[in-house]
């Protein structure tokens, strides 16, 4: 018997001491464009019907309901306002921490308004349609006046938990918790990771360390508007000069 085990094993190591192994040496990709126009296989949509239903009865969810229309604009709006709300509301349930501010980067919000009414799963997908996830970073005072400086000479970004003034396109009067901002003293903030890595050039904050506990900004997005849902309340339109332009 133990011969026998002993021939096998010889047998099965030289079959795979002869294996070739390849390694692909480039890659190529093309770019296949997908349209209303384009020719449909019956038989693949036939399969994909059940996953293609799921999928769309899913994002017709109604997750809330807004009581205004909410509208994205600089330097302050309705939609990138809720938004901010819900990324810092969100960031210190999951985080379990103190969080002094929230910060959306403009671009990042993808549609210019959510008319008053029903907000589908859909919907709240087309506003915030990239993977990024929410980290949170401590940043000194004086690093977090250069950012404050950065966003306002781009006409300011959607907040949650201070205010700020802009004039020459800086950041003046500053607030957070109603305190003004110190440069020796540290804050934490909110945001996605595309930002604290350096997107939208903020190259101030690229070396900081950041904790991320793996939370997607959407999801976290979904999950606040859908508190107001459970509280039978709507999402309101709220602007309330966090960010406004110094006479």
């Amino acid at each position: 018997m133990f011969k026998k085990h002993l021939f096998l094993f010889l047998i099965t190591s030289w079959l795979f001491s002869c294996q070739t192994f390849y390694q692909p040496q480039t890659v190529k990709y093309k770019d296949y464009r997908l349209t209303q126009t384009s020719k449909q296989d019956g038989a693949l949509n036939t399969a994909l019907k059940p996953y293609t239903d799921s999928v769309n009865k899913n994002m017709n969810d109604i997750i809330a309901v807004a009581e205004e229309e909410l509208v994205k604009r600089q330097p302050e709006g309705s939609l990138g306002n809720i938004m901010a709300d819900g990324m810092l509301a969100i960031a210190k349930e999951k985080f379990n921490q103190p969080i002094d501010a929230s910060f959306i980067n403009f671009g990042g919000i993808r549609l210019q308004a959510i008319p008053a009414g029903n907000i589908t799963r859909g919907k709240l997908f087309e506003l915030a349609p990239f993977d990024n996830v929410i980290v949170l970073q401590k940043i000194k005072g004086k690093v977090f006046q250069q950012f404050l400086n950065h966003i306002s000479s781009r006409g300011g970004w959607p907040t949650a938990g201070m205010t700020w003034q802009i004039k020459n396109k800086e950041a003046i009067n500053v607030l957070i918790g109603r305190k003004p901002l110190l440069e020796t003293s540290t804050y934490t903030i909110a945001l996605v990771d595309y930002v604290a890595n350096g997107g939208d050039d903020c190259e101030m904050l690229k070396s900081i360390s950041q904790i991320n506990n793996g939370i997607l900004f959407r999801d976290a997005i979904i999950a606040y508007f859908s508190s107001f849902a459970k509280q039978g309340k709507k999402i309101p339109a709220i602007t309330e000069k966090r960010v406004s332009n110094a006479n």
